[in-house]
């Protein structure tokens, strides 16, 4: 059972690890985050936030993208790592299990306000993920009445 919650762990970090690198990807190599409205990115390119005019908000749009890339590449790599290196003291840390689970509710949360299908979905697969593979180890837990 602990083992197919490592497998359901791995398949979540997975995804988001592959949303943060296509993202990132997209970000600098594509036109995907474009505007299909010109006239909306040579606004964005002149135009500067109310905190500072060192930057324009095509800029920050381009910083807000890549940053929330790495977001998501960090906490797809650091739950791989944990997840495929250290299971056992990964499933034993129900802080860190709770915290992730929290963070990919976010990010559901976010998707489905903001986004669009495929993060949207993609995030959610990581949260039913990580909730089974958090209930398998509860389950074990109970049923052994021990904590990893």
């Amino acid at each position: 059972m602990i083992v197919i919650a490592k497998y359901l762990w791995i398949i979540g970090a997975f995804i988001f690890s592959v949303l943060g690198s296509i993202h990132l990807f997209y970000t600098f190599f594509t036109n995907t985050f474009s505007s299909r409205n010109t006239h909306v990115i040579s606004e964005m390119k002149s135009s500067h936030p109310i905190l500072t005019k060192r930057t324009t908000m095509w800029k920050a749009w381009i910083g807000f993208n890549a940053s929330h890339s790495m977001g998501l590449l960090f906490f797809g790599i650091i739950n791989l790592y944990l997840s495929i290196n250290h299971s056992d003291t990964f499933q034993a840390d129900h802080f860190l299990l709770t915290l992730n689970i929290l963070v990919a509710g976010f990010y559901v949360c976010l998707g489905k306000k903001y986004w669009f299908n495929i993060p949207f979905t993609g995030a959610l697969v990581t949260l039913i993920c990580y909730l089974l593979s958090y209930t398998l180890i509860l389950k074990y837990i109970i049923k052994t009445n021990e904590i990893l």
